[in-house]
């Protein structure tokens, strides 16, 4: 697998993934009815950088990394991730986050902080945890699930650098 800088030509590629993952509406706070070029603004324009997953297979995943709080807080980001439904259960989550962690470093960032973790999203949790992760809190009843009905939400965190 490579792990490369998205190229505003993979957005045709990545759109799909993200489409499909927004109008499931089951693990991103993101509007299920987002347009393509909202989501391309989204993922895209508004992070620090954005990344794509390939295999010869083709996208496997893609993943951002953005600021998460400007000002004093702009020294943690906060990295939201997508594989493919073919990659999936492949360890193409856990590669994508430990090149996103030696990447929002590489871009002066100290800790990561994932905001809106659903604690119905059992096996990002499970894997956030396994790569280091500490939830620092819980939000009660933060999201509207679509078949489980109201869910926690946590906020995870892991710093980068003991700097």
């Amino acid at each position: 697998m490579i792990i490369r800088k998205a190229r505003d030509g993979d957005f045709d590629a990545i759109w799909p993934l993200l489409r499909d993952v927004f109008r499931a509406g089951d693990t991103y706070a993101v509007d299920p009815q987002i347009s393509k070029a909202d989501a391309k603004i989204y993922w895209m324009t508004s992070a620090a950088a954005t990344y794509v997953a390939e295999t010869e297979q083709g996208l496997a995943g893609t993943y951002y990394i953005r600021t998460n709080q400007p000002g004093g807080g702009a020294h943690i980001c906060n990295c939201g991730y997508i594989v493919s439904p073919d990659a999936r259960g492949q360890g193409v989550a856990a590669q994508m986050c430990l090149a996103s962690q030696e990447q929002a470093a590489a871009l002066g960032y100290l800790a990561m902080q994932f905001n809106f973790v659903l604690a119905s999203n059992t096996g990002a949790v499970r894997l956030w945890h396994r790569l280091g992760f500490e939830t620092v809190g819980t939000i009660p009843d933060a999201f509207h699930h679509p078949a489980q009905g109201p869910v926690d939400a946590f906020v995870m965190y892991k710093r980068l650098t003991t700097a």
